[in-house]
């Protein structure tokens, strides 16, 4: 077998391993999550799997690390259309959310690892969180520069941002439900698609941002 052939069965066996833990860690969380589970889903003896990956921690680094990487780019590819500080925002919060919407993947992990306080956070996980943190808070503090926005504290506006969309896609099963019920009637914004909930985040975060000016 040549070794191309050998580095192309490689990636895709690494892509399996990976795509399965995500499905996993997902569902689960990283402490319910086995190996033996993992190796069974992808179909790929464990031996394999720790060939790859050293072990559970290692692969859940590799995990975040994949989809914070996914997201950024995201994001930094489409700011790069935009010069107005004002518009890198709403571009943010839009790429935010179509990707957690056609990912919903990513909210139960990040959801997940902010519940954890960072308990088993390796030091390359938590450096690519900070590094999606930087990109919304470099938009604010530009905004900020020009006159565009008042002063903010930026990590509150993030929270907002990010924990809204997180809670809104992971909660999608739970509000359908909720709005079925008759003996209490309830707006759980069931029916709301994403960019209708993205465009309510932009309308109140511009707001308090704009407020005084």
């Amino acid at each position: 077998m040549s070794k191309k052939i050998q580095k192309r069965d490689a990636e895709v066996s690494k892509a399996l391993i990976i795509s399965s833990a995500i499905e996993l860690f997902s569902q689960k969380g990283y402490a319910s999550t086995s190996m033996d589970e993992l190796s069974k889903l992808c179909g790929l003896n464990k031996a394999m799997v720790f060939y790859y990956f050293k072990n559970k921690k290692g692969l859940y680094e590799a995990v975040m690390s994949q989809v914070l990487n996914e997201i950024q780019k995201s994001i930094l590819k489409e700011n790069q259309k935009h010069s107005k500080p004002i518009d890198e925002l709403e571009s943010f919060i839009y790429t935010y959310a179509k990707f957690a919407c056609s990912h919903p993947y990513l909210p139960a992990l990040l959801l997940k690892e902010l519940s954890d306080s960072g308990a088993i956070m390796p030091e390359k996980l938590f450096s690519s969180m900070r590094e999606l943190f930087a990109l919304f808070s470099d938009i604010l503090k530009r905004g900020e520069e020009k006159g565009c926005f008042q002063d903010s504290i930026p990590m509150v506006l993030y929270f907002m941002v990010i924990g809204t969309l997180n809670l809104m896609v992971t909660t999608k099963p739970l509000r359908d439900k909720a709005s079925q019920k008759d003996d209490i009637v309830v707006d759980t914004c069931a029916n709301c698609d994403i960019d209708e909930i993205a465009d309510y985040i932009i309308k109140k975060i511009e707001q308090m941002l704009k407020d005084n000016k």
